[in-house]
């Protein structure tokens, strides 16, 4: 039915699409043949050549496959896709669970197929043409085929707590709606490394040795007791590098990718860690989750409101109000506020990566962690002179040369308060 909630949706996934790509012009309008020279020391000339070059690659991969979802989106909206598998789902079931459930999955199936071949293209084109990728096809079909089973699950079991919520719950559905994802939140938290990273990788204690010592002696000096210290074999996949840190309390957990272990120095190494400490000793992922929740929380409350009313549900086809139409609908036409709301997320999120910079400087860790992070953004090709609007909008880290400056400026004070001591 073509209501004026209709062409609201239309407009609002217009915009999306058409800002995003806004956004990847203004990026192409910074890249340069010619190496800045904040790049240097950072890129030799041929070096930045090849990102550039890796860059342009991506960002026209980009164009064709956000180009393609966003045709066939729009065509499923404007010709009521969504509202036809509704109507021959109901030929089958119309209970309040099993039919959001078929719908929900049948969808994130079909997705699934239409994105393969791009996820397909980039790891196997691009990425092996860099040299990034290590996946062989076989390991490709596992992953995805693991992804598909787990989004399934997981998506199964959350979408059946709304459910329930939405059922028996009443005007107090969003609350009781926001405890099932709290619930579910704070288990993915905790178990993650336990239960999800094993299906993917393989996780082994890091052995007895200087780096394991460096880490413990660091840990023990800012009074952070750390005992399950891991390496992951993120090699198997490709040859760029990453650490992080996963669970609370006794289930918290230092992850090590092999490839960090191999193209960094053990204070290096140290650093990187170093930084990750001052996230957890100041609490950011916490604060993180809290942020999250809370927008959650607010989400589920408008939602709530907002499936009260049946027009979505046929503005996208469909002849029956339903929860699983009111839900895509409310999506799209909550998008802007997302967006803001995920500024501020976004915000906060820098600010933190700067105090976690900041962290690791204070403890004498400043200069080991910026060449740990010129060889991590070197040898990942990362685009380093993002324009500032898209920093502004899309990122949760400050960019390289911002955090150079950040823990430059740190070490600087640092040695003033030293040398006004002695």
């Amino acid at each position: 039915m073509r209501n004026i909630c209709f062409y609201l949706i239309i407009i609002f996934y217009a915009a999306d699409f058409l800002w995003g790509q806004i956004l990847s012009y203004l990026d192409r309008t910074r890249m340069s043949p010619l190496l800045p020279k904040e790049l240097e020391g950072i890129y030799d000339p041929a070096e930045y050549a090849r990102q550039q070059a890796y860059q342009r690659e991506n960002d026209h991969f980009e164009m064709v496959s956000e180009g393609f979802a966003f045709a066939v989106g729009m065509a499923v909206l404007w010709y009521g896709g969504l509202g036809w598998l509704d109507a021959f789902l109901r030929g089958y079931t119309d209970h309040y669970i099993l039919l959001p459930l078929l719908f929900f999955g049948i969808l994130s199936i079909l997705l699934w197929i239409m994105h393969i071949p791009f996820d397909w293209y980039d790891t196997f084109v691009i990425e092996d043409k860099f040299g990034f990728n290590k996946t062989t096809p076989r390991t490709f079909v596992e992953d995805e085929l693991k992804t598909l089973a787990l989004a399934l699950v997981f998506q199964g079991v959350l979408v059946t707590a709304i459910l329930v919520a939405y059922e028996y719950t009443g005007d107090w559905f969003w609350l009781s709606a926001w405890c099932a994802v709290f619930v579910f939140t704070l288990v993915v938290a905790f178990f993650y490394s336990e239960w999800i990273v094993p299906i993917f990788n393989k996780q082994t204690p890091l052995e007895e040795g200087a780096l394991r010592s460096a880490i413990e002696n660091f840990a023990r000096k800012v009074s952070f007791p750390v005992h399950n210290i891991y390496v992951m074999d993120g090699s198997r996949r490709s040859t760029k590098s990453n650490a992080y840190f996963t669970g609370f309390g006794k289930k918290k957990r230092i992850v090590l990718f092999d490839t960090l272990i191999n193209d960094l120095t053990t204070e290096e190494v140290t650093a990187v860690l170093a930084h990750e400490i001052g996230h957890y000793k100041m609490k950011h992922m916490m604060y993180m989750m809290a942020i999250s929740l809370t927008g959650t929380g607010f989400m589920l409350w408008v939602l709530s409101l907002f499936l009260k009313r049946p027009e979505a549900a046929y503005a996208l086809g469909g002849v029956t109000p339903s929860f699983h139409l009111g839900l895509i609908g409310f999506s799209v036409l909550y998008s802007p506020l997302s967006e803001t709301l995920d500024l501020a997320v976004n915000y906060i999120s820098r600010k933190y990566e700067y105090a976690a910079d900041c962290f690791a400087a204070a403890h004498e860790m400043g200069s080991a962690l910026l060449t740990a992070l010129k060889k991590i953004s070197s040898k990942s090709l990362e685009n380093l002179t993002p324009h500032p609007l898209v920093v502004f909008w899309d990122y949760s880290h400050p960019t390289l040369l911002q955090r150079m400056h950040n823990v430059q400026n740190v070490d600087r004070n640092r040695e003033k308060l030293a040398g006004s001591g002695d």
